[in-house]
């Protein structure tokens, strides 16, 4: 049985008395321990899809299913890592990432461990009494995703967290986040608008059409693993995914810069 399994999922806004159709008849399931990224144009409605696997929204038909129950409201099963780090500015860094565990009432020294190997996978170790204020904006976000893993969840969803940071610190990201599912072995939801990182992150990459957002098609990401994300635009495996999956999303972003602002 599937991890996860959206079902013929649609969703419509109304907006100044318009209908939005922002996803339509999507179907996916996601195995237990699969990383899987969603690529698609601007306005497809990725985003959204992970809000409605989380449950802060309900589709306007069809279902998602969560080990077999369908998603009824938030759950602490599923984390979520967002693009911005919202990291507590009166909190030093260590108490930001063992909050979770805070809020559960675990012992504090039981916590404040948990917290410290995290932030050493992480090679924040030194930081660990510095305010939000006073670290980078890629350590900020390292922050950010630890955070989400303290607790265990069985599902991460992750909304493009590397697209504000410079490509060189992306890419250094793209790697522990790599080494830590590899230790961890979660099952990973990754949005991201970059062709590149989907492919060097995922087992499988799900490219969506421009708004409604459909998915266009699914490519399995015969890459060998544990991967080398500075060196894999080499791997000739690589090249012919990524031709593969940019020949299907130049048509879609053509198409979305096209009908931006455009109401259904």
């Amino acid at each position: 049985m599937a991890l996860l399994s959206i079902e013929n999922v649609r969703k419509e806004y109304q907006v100044r008395g318009k209908r939005v159709l922002a996803l339509d008849s999507v179907d996916l399931t996601i195995a237990e321990g699969e990383f899987v990224s969603v690529v698609g144009p601007s306005g497809c409605g990725k985003s959204t899809l992970l809000n409605l696997i989380v449950g802060l929204m309900r589709s306007s038909m069809g279902r998602i299913v969560f080990r077999g129950a369908p998603i009824d409201g938030i759950t602490t099963k599923i984390g979520y890592v967002t693009q911005k780090d919202n990291l507590l500015p009166w909190r030093t860094l260590i108490e930001n990432v063992e909050i979770a565990l805070e809020i559960r009432a675990i012992e504090k020294s039981v916590r404040r461990a948990q917290a410290r190997d995290l932030i050493d996978q992480v090679g924040l170790s030194g930081f660990e009494d510095h305010y939000p204020h006073e670290l980078s904006g890629g350590m900020r976000q390292r922050a950010n995703i630890i955070r989400t893993l303290i607790y265990d969840p069985e599902l991460i969803l992750m909304d493009e967290p590397f697209g504000p940071l410079d490509a060189q610190t992306r890419i250094v990201l793209q790697d522990q986040l790599l080494k830590l599912w590899a230790a961890s072995k979660k099952t990973i939801v990754f949005i991201t608008h970059d062709l590149i990182e989907a492919i060097t992150l995922a087992d499988r990459v799900v490219l969506m059409s421009a708004r409604p957002g459909r998915i266009k098609s699914i490519e399995q990401i015969a890459i060998p693993r544990p991967r080398d994300v500075f060196k894999i635009h080499e791997d000739a495996q690589f090249r012919s995914s990524y031709e593969r999956l940019w020949q299907q999303l130049r048509p879609e972003v053509t198409l979305s810069e096209s009908a931006k602002g455009e109401l259904i």
